[in-house]
């Protein structure tokens, strides 16, 4: 957690990038659990994607957004970062002053399908609510972290 985004309370959207969808997440105003929001459906050129959580931040007044960075397991950045950094920096251009972070993602998504699976949904008919859990992982793992 940035000094920018932890000396501000208030509520803090999550973010998972994907190539077809945006999985949001929200938490509470003490900063304590995360929830599912939406799933965004990504538009060639970024235009109405970005629009849409720009508008879900003010929507939610949120005080800072985390993005998902996804890594390697070797911990470095392949064209997933790239791509999660690329729509980062037009989120950050599109709120500033609201500050952007990124928080490691490895294994979001995985987590995310297995607790569907466990509960006898089936992944397929279910991508959008797993990018919405992976979002909930993301915002909730950055939120641990800061404690």
């Amino acid at each position: 957690m940035t000094p920018a985004a932890a000396g501000r309370p208030g509520r803090v959207l999550g973010i998972d990038v994907g190539s077809v969808r945006i999985g949001v997440a929200v938490c509470d105003p003490d900063r304590i659990l995360a929830t599912p929001v939406e799933t965004v459906t990504r538009t060639p050129g970024g235009s109405a994607d970005v629009d849409r959580i720009t508008a879900l931040t003010g929507e939610y007044e949120a005080v800072a957004v985390v993005i998902g960075m996804p890594r390697t397991l070797r911990n470095t950045a392949g064209p997933a970062a790239d791509a999660a950094r690329s729509f980062g920096t037009a989120i950050a251009e599109s709120i500033a002053p609201v500050p952007v972070e990124y928080f490691d993602e490895r294994f979001t998504t995985v987590t995310a399908q297995q607790a569907l699976r466990a509960s006898g949904r089936s992944v397929k008919s279910s991508r959008g609510v797993i990018d919405q859990a992976a979002a909930v992982a993301i915002l909730q793992g950055w939120l641990d972290a800061g404690r």
